[in-house]
């Protein structure tokens, strides 16, 4: 690799142990595309090889000193000039001196603390990188290996579903429910829909996924949403007392864990919407909030018999017929914007237990916040 017509002259290469029985995992750049990176997880140990190589028989090289670090830095692309470090670590691989051979140092970070998952969204990327510096007068020599870190949870021990009723007064009132208010990444929402009252046409109707990205504070809040997934669940008007089902599949999108204040820098949150639209292409929308979180890959280990002898009587006194059960076999299991347009109207609803009999719409344009 060429740093300012230095590379000509040494190649820094970062080997990690154990890279070729590693996972990978896929991870976006800023330009959309997708790269596969090394998969770390929070308090696993980073350890490895730099190897410096002189492109040039009998080139010394000239060095103020050698070291490696470990970062985990925060990028708002709107201030690209400052980048906000949550974890520095550094190690002095060499004194300063002259290298006149090629050489390799040894490395090592015990137990590192990786409290974010890696993220790049619109406005915001938070990285892992190692960084390999040969110190030199003029130009460094620089060498750098983005990570892949994946941030594990639990099963929620709270996880109630969400049931609400909402309407238009004297016009439409309709109860949904989901089944639950937190999903892993490879979930399933299952819910419902139930018409309490109709007396408008409707045309369809349609649930999203929205993932909003916000980003500052205080005056200088930036939000971006974004639609990971949009289905039509109902095609015609309905009638009293007709229940429509849903079901999304979570495994087939590109999500990630529900991020809230990460560093006091930006947050990633994300929304079921559900959009009502009549003939006369008025829109009404209700949105709540879901939390995704990501569970870690599991193996269910089937319990390993011994072959166990099945006697068949026989009328001969010393004749027996033995056969053998089937072992089983161990099965593997793995551990995946909002439209504030003017003619969007935000259907106003509570909880069940706390909605009145007749809520209403607001004829007005959505909010951030609705």
């Amino acid at each position: 690799m060429s740093f300012f017509g230095f590379g000509q002259s040494a190649e820094i290469d970062i080997i990690l142990d154990g890279a070729a029985t590693r996972r990978t995992a896929e991870v976006k750049t800023e330009d959309g595309k997708k790269e596969r990176l090394f998969l770390f997880f929070d308090g696993e140990s980073l350890s490895g090889k730099v190897n410096i190589t002189l492109k040039r028989p009998g080139y010394k090289l000239e060095h103020q000193g050698i070291k490696i670090e470990f970062l985990g830095q925060i990028e708002l692309y709107y201030d690209r000039g400052n980048h906000h470090e949550f974890t520095s670590l550094v190690k002095e691989l060499a004194r300063p001196g002259e290298l006149h051979h090629n050489t390799s140092y040894d490395f090592d970070f015990n137990q590192v603390e990786k409290p974010y998952e890696v993220y790049t969204g619109t406005n915001v990327k938070l990285r892992y990188f190692l960084r390999v510096t040969v110190v030199r007068r003029l130009t460094d020599l620089v060498k750098e290996l983005d990570l892949a870190v994946h941030t594990l949870s639990s099963y929620p021990e709270m996880n109630s579903s969400i049931k609400m009723e909402v309407g238009i007064e004297d016009s439409l009132h309709i109860e949904f429910e989901y089944n639950k208010s937190k999903y892993h990444l490879k979930d399933v929402i299952v819910g419902k829909i139930y018409f309490l009252l109709v007396r408008i046409k409707i045309r369809h109707m349609e649930i999203a996924i929205i993932r909003r990205e916000t980003t500052g504070s205080g005056p200088n809040v930036f939000n971006e949403n974004e639609t990971i997934a949009k289905y039509e669940i109902m095609d015609g008007s309905p009638v009293r007392g007709e229940s429509i089902p849903i079901r999304v599949f979570l495994a087939g999108y590109d999500l990630t864990p529900t991020m809230r204040d990460i560093n006091k820098k930006f947050s990633v949150r994300y929304y079921l919407n559900l959009v009502l639209v009549d003939e006369e292409e008025r829109r009404y929308f209700k949105q709540q909030e879901i939390t995704l979180w990501r569970k870690g890959d599991r193996i269910r280990k089937s319990l390993q018999m011994a072959p166990v002898p099945v006697t068949t009587p026989t009328n001969g006194e010393n004749d027996q017929v033995q056969a053998f059960e089937k072992i089983p076999t161990p099965v593997s299991e793995e551990a995946s914007p909002v439209d504030s347009s003017p003619e969007n109207a935000p259907l106003k609803g509570a909880p069940l237990e706390d909605a009145p009999r007749e809520d209403s719409f607001a004829e007005d344009v959505p909010t951030e916040d609705a």
